[in-house]
């Protein structure tokens, strides 16, 4: 069984979404911490890349904080063998092929596995090309994580029968980042998810209140937070660790009792 399963054997999971390296690594340890304290199921761990193409502008501004504070990938590797020795939860990372290409996909991926890595999301590469990575994930025991969209359509159970670890559902079209409403009609989408697979399916884009979460986790198995968490942290540098820490709480509270 998957590490990842763990996540979800308690009921509905809650995977806060974190950049590595915004402002620091030791905010970043922080922040992870907290987030795991307060109730954190999984934790979404984003190695910075210059062109982060699913993101809106507030991940996008992460990214380029930590890359201009000098974050490389051999440092959050560090980073995340420090965080393991109490960091018990699952942890995946989510970044962009051209990351794992030019570290080496073979030594990016038994890194991953080495420091306890869980996960891997890729978010620009499409299902059909996905064996570029999945027989080295495979070898070492790290889940590639399957995105489906709702524009994955006629593709959605295809995607489905082959998925590991947990199904990233997209909740919206377009880029990461806060919405005031998430419209999408999602129960279609996740029916046929239902029928082609036990794999969890975790909902994200755009969920940043407690209401939102448990909409979205009451139709799944979780809801993911990514840029809410981030602004948190634009917003309050250093500090933020304490207001992630509360945040989370409050959106855990919110799904708890689904």
């Amino acid at each position: 069984m998957s590490n990842i399963a763990k996540a979800f054997q308690n009921g509905k999971a809650f995977i806060p979404f974190i950049t590595c390296g915004d402002p620091d690594l030791t905010t970043t340890a922080a922040a992870v911490r907290e987030a795991v304290k307060n109730g954190a199921d999984l934790i979404e761990l984003g190695i910075p890349f210059s062109d982060p193409t699913a993101e809106g502008p507030v991940i996008q501004g992460a990214n380029l904080r930590a890359l201009n504070g000098g974050i490389n990938t051999d440092m959050i590797f560090s980073f995340v063998r420090g965080l393991r020795t109490d960091v018990k939860v699952p942890m995946v990372f989510m970044t962009y092929a051209n990351v794992v290409f030019s570290y080496g996909t073979e030594k990016f991926i038994s890194t991953c596995a080495e420091i306890g890595i869980d996960g891997l999301i890729l978010p620009d590469i499409p299902y059909e090309e996905k064996d570029e990575f999945l027989p080295v994930c495979h070898q070492y025991g790290v889940d590639l994580i399957s995105l489906i969209a709702p524009t994955s359509e006629n593709r959605v159970g295809m995607i489905a029968k082959e998925a590991e670890g947990f199904i990233y559902l997209v909740s919206s079209l377009g880029v990461t980042g806060v919405r005031s409403q998430i419209n999408t009609d999602l129960t279609d989408i996740v029916r046929t998810i239902r029928e082609n697979t036990g794999v969890p399916c975790a909902i994200g884009f755009g969920i940043s209140t407690p209401e939102q979460a448990k909409a979205m986790a009451a139709l799944s198995d979780g809801a993911i937070v990514g840029s809410a968490i981030v602004r948190l942290l634009e917003k309050h540098g250093k500090e933020a660790p304490k207001y992630i820490g509360e945040y989370v709480r409050s959106m855990k509270d919110a799904i708890r009792d689904l």
